[in-house]
């Protein structure tokens, strides 16, 4: 158990700086989490079960180190892990220290964890900007609800609640007594397309106003006026973390979601967030935006 330890063995220790975690090794360790949950079984139940002692398994489920194929292999056969699911996780262990992920669109997953669920329950801060939709951590039941039904529109009704859920599970972390703090930038394209009726987007803007005001989320508008500018390639979320670790650059593709870590990218997309800023209306400018366009729906 050389690697969980932190033991260098005969390599020469270079730096005492830890290495941050990535992407897959965060998703690794919320998923073992979640499974022991799930089985219903203490820290301590784990070791006994196992012979991975507590302070071994602690690391791992926050992802403060890589598990070995054995140990992982052990956690998986005493919380009852089998097929696709303990496959994937033993290829989440073999890419653990691999940067950048692009992990593919899967119908099932509000029913797991998924990575950006996990990684936002870890965070400090998100940065949202979003050009044709309000933000998801900002979204309305009614709204999010006709968003799903018109991009999946092969849907089932069952797979639209679950996903539905699984968004307004996510704006728990807005509630909590240490709240994550929400940036939102929002292109003005996003309050002039009619989503779900008139009454669902009148809804979805009021509540928006009322977000808006609460002192760990900032709200701002980028104005038509404002002309063409760095974020009409697409919506991204930035997520900042906690004792030093890298941010991580969310993206919603149409292949699935796609994190990245590399550090070029990540200075990019910060630079695009103060330029969007900049540019972007104040907040009270953005409220008084806000209300105007609720008589036209």
């Amino acid at each position: 158990m050389r690697d969980e330890q932190g033991v260098g063995g005969s390599v020469p220790r270079l730096s005492n700086r830890r290495q941050p975690p990535t992407v897959r090794l965060r998703r690794l360790a919320a998923e073992l989490r979640r499974l022991r949950q799930q089985a219903g079984l203490s820290q301590d139940d784990v070791a006994e079960k196992t012979n991975v002692n507590s302070v071994t398994l602690y690391r791992i489920e926050t992802a403060k180190t890589k598990p070995q194929l054995r140990t992982l292999i052990a956690l998986l056969d005493a919380y009852g892990v089998t097929g696709t699911e303990r496959s994937d996780l033993i290829a989440l262990q073999k890419e653990a220290k691999q940067r950048g992920w692009l992990h593919s669109f899967d119908a099932d997953l509000p029913d797991q964890y998924t990575a950006l669920i996990s990684l936002e329950a870890e965070a400090q801060q998100a940065i949202n900007y979003e050009s044709l939709f309000i933000p998801g951590l900002l979204q309305t039941e009614d709204y999010a609800r006709a968003v799903i039904r018109g991009v999946l529109p092969t849907a089932t009704e069952a797979e639209v609640e679950s996903f539905v859920t699984a968004r307004m599970q996510r704006q728990a972390l807005l509630e909590n007594e240490t709240p994550l703090r929400l940036w939102a930038i929002i292109d003005q394209t996003a309050l002039c397309r009619t989503v779900g009726g008139d009454e669902v987007m009148r809804a979805q803007l009021d509540h928006l106003i009322q977000q808006a005001q609460r002192p760990h989320i900032t709200v701002q508008i980028i104005p038509f006026s404002a002309g063409a500018h760095p974020g009409m390639p697409g919506s991204f979320i930035v997520l900042k973390f906690p004792l030093d670790d890298p941010d991580v650059i969310y993206i919603d593709s149409m292949a699935g979601d796609l994190f990245l870590e590399n550090e070029g990218d990540i200075q990019r997309y910060n630079d695009i967030c103060e330029h969007l800023r900049a540019i972007a209306l104040s907040p009270a400018d953005t409220a008084a935006l806000l209300a105007s366009p609720r008589e036209g729906h």
